[in-house]
């Protein structure tokens, strides 16, 4: 049997061979309102996801108060924004942190973050959070991984933008840190992102390349993607998650909603245990239906010891006569009793 790379995260192994360990983001879903953040962690958990995903920063240790045109977002989504206005709305309050992990832990949903600095590590270790997930911008971040790792906690590394050399990097500085749980993540940096730039065939390539737990952190806004990444051996799929999709927030527009993330889990789950094994044998469910597979008939009476001629038999359904591959050997031997049509060819009414 092949020997799976894995994680576990708050008791539950992560690989290969275990069903779909599904994250929901919950990002900047918040919208601002702590009691929205609290129904998501609840409505997560009801969908049947594994853990919700928090982001841990300040404005201040993401970016610069600064209104320079680097600073300035041109396009898409955010157009016209500075980071520093942008990350001041979506930011989640420090202060939240602690009664969000509590009331995770209370309704029985796994929580952890992303952390985009030390101070944030530090709290995140207050908390004793499970794991670690790093953002796609923050792969770059070498002395943060390292920061983290440093924790022992399983991490989690999102390779959106990052070229392979650079994944290599992330992966090694995790490991230098003191990591041995790692994942990583496919991902595209689009908000949302179209299907065709996720070119799937990526994720059993990174797989066979870099020996590690694989998964998606999926963009697209639906759930089509994702699904599909199980087949071709991601173990981890990561969703933003929002109790209204037209709620206005920052990442509303491409979060799933809570009908939406249970569709996910389902169908991740049951397109995971349809891969199954190799097996060429007859299935259960196969069982019944053998008898109308197709099988040798007579169609035509014939007397004890006339010859059987190519009228008088038929490859038809039902399965209770010789195979059809036995045609060409029955035609032109004799029947050893009479026989009448709509009956079974048997190999004991031949000589």
């Amino acid at each position: 049997m092949p020997i799976h790379p894995s994680i576990n995260i708050a008791g539950r192994r992560i690989a290969a061979d275990a069903s779909p360990y599904i994250i929901a983001e919950l990002s900047a879903n918040h919208n601002g309102r702590m009691e929205t953040a609290l129904r998501i962690i609840e409505e997560a958990k009801t969908a049947g996801a594994d853990a919700v995903k928090l982001q841990t920063y300040k404005p201040d240790t993401i970016t610069l108060d600064c209104n320079n045109k680097e600073f300035q977002i041109h396009g898409g989504l955010w157009n016209g924004r500075t980071l520093y206005e942008l990350y001041q709305q979506a930011h989640m309050p420090w202060e939240w942190h602690k009664p969000l992990f509590e009331h995770a832990r209370k309704v029985g949903i796994t929580v952890f973050s992303s952390p985009f600095d030390r101070t944030a590590v530090d709290l995140l270790e207050d908390l004793n959070a499970p794991a670690y997930k790093i953002a796609s911008f923050e792969a770059v971040d070498l002395p943060l991984i390292k920061y983290a790792a440093g924790t022992g906690k399983p991490m989690i590394i999102s390779t959106g933008m990052a070229d392979a050399g650079e994944i290599q990097e992330a992966i090694d500085a995790a490991h230098e840190g003191g990591c041995k749980e790692l994942a990583i993540l496919h991902c595209v940096s689009g908000y949302p992102a179209p299907a065709e730039d996720y070119n799937l065939r990526t994720i059993p390539d990174m797989i066979e390349r870099f020996g590690l737990v694989t998964g998606l952190s999926d963009h697209t806004i639906d759930n089509i993607t994702a699904i599909t990444s199980v087949a071709l051996g991601a173990s981890i799929i990561e969703k933003h998650f929002t109790l209204d999709r037209s709620g206005g927030g920052p990442d509303d527009s491409f979060s799933l909603e809570p009908h939406e993330l249970a569709q996910l889990c389902q169908g991740a789950r049951i397109a995971w245990e349809s891969l199954g094994k190799i097996d060429y044998g007859r299935k259960s469910s196969e069982q019944g239906n053998v008898q109308f597979r197709r099988s040798l008939y007579f169609v035509k009476d014939l007397k004890a010891d006339e010859v059987i001629t190519a009228d008088a038999i038929r490859s038809v359904r039902p399965g209770y006569g010789l195979a059809p591959k036995f045609l060409p050997d029955v035609i032109g031997k004799r029947v050893v009793a009479n026989v009448y049509a709509c009956s079974p060819v048997r190999i004991d009414l031949i000589k």
